[in-house]
């Protein structure tokens, strides 16, 4: 069975076509330029007309096609364009990780030098748990590298925690941020003792944990900064932990609390430097944290 072919009439074969007949007519205008003058003047209100149209089609066809052309060119140089601004916008944000990345290790390199009087190993952190916060983590160096548990983990400008447990090749790391935690701390200015406790709940919501135990006569204040005590059994003395932000007496008008917001900043832990050294205690004594 055979099928009609349709027949498709561009713009460009109708031009051609209306020419021809634009042709014919003024070759038929000349012959009959001898005719009568009635005859003449017809065929003239027949070509002319006809003429602006040919002239009038063939202007909006070629500035109808050169506005497709323009078009499509624009479509190509935007998607090139765009190509070149996703680039862009990766490379910035690489840079931006990169800067922060510096700034981290910049830190450390500062801690490293404020605390030199220990040995210490700088690691990685590889996991968080999942959340904001970096309430517990884990680290890429262990045993192998001389991670023992009870080792003090610094970051940023300060204690981050201690290590809980210890693979060949990771560590976990509890912060000081951590519900269960508990360090021996004291004021630099007179040497007042009393115990940081972790808190989640306010530091997720004002930056802050607690502080317990501190003697009705203390003279801690807010503004004070606080570091790890010589008292405690698995910290050892002088490291940074934050600034008392707030202090009042308890009910029983016999101790005061406090808030204390940490100098580290617990959402963004990249790096840690962890000492290789432990607190000496003598056994069986007892704990102060």
């Amino acid at each position: 069975m055979k099928y009609r072919r349709n027949f498709e009439f561009s713009p460009k074969m109708l031009l051609v076509f209306l020419t021809l007949i634009c042709g014919i007519l003024l070759s038929v205008s000349v012959l009959c330029k001898n005719i009568t003058t009635p005859f003449s003047n017809i065929v003239g209100m027949v070509i002319v007309p006809m003429q602006d149209g040919i002239n009038s089609f063939g202007v909006w066809t070629s500035e109808h096609l050169g506005s497709f052309k323009s078009i499509k060119e624009l479509q190509a140089e935007n998607k090139k364009l765009q190509e070149k601004v996703n680039v862009l916008t990766e490379e910035n944000e690489q840079l931006k990780g990169g800067e922060q990345e510096l700034a981290q290790l910049q830190e450390l390199l500062k801690l490293d030098k404020e605390y030199s009087e220990y040995s210490k190993v700088g690691a990685r952190v590889i996991s968080n748990g999942g959340g904001n916060w970096y309430e517990n983590f884990v680290i890429n160096k262990g045993s192998k590298d001389g991670i023992e548990v009870n080792m003090n983990v610094l970051a940023g400008t300060g204690l981050v925690g201690i290590v809980t447990e210890v693979g060949h090749n990771y560590a976990k790391v509890r912060s000081i941020i951590e519900d269960e935690s508990r360090v021996s701390a004291m004021t630099l200015k007179t040497s007042d003792t009393c115990i940081v406790r972790g808190n989640s709940e306010t530091m997720i919501k004002d930056g802050t944990i607690d502080v317990t135990y501190i003697n009705k006569d203390a003279k801690i204040k807010a503004g004070d900064e606080l570091v790890t005590s010589h008292i405690s059994s698995r910290y050892l003395p002088g490291l940074r932990i934050g600034t008392v932000s707030s202090i009042s007496m308890d009910s029983t008008n016999l101790t005061k609390s406090a808030k204390v917001t940490p100098v580290v900043d617990f959402q963004h832990i990249q790096e840690v430097l962890v000492i290789t050294e432990q607190k000496k205690v003598p056994e069986n004594s007892e704990s102060a944290d």
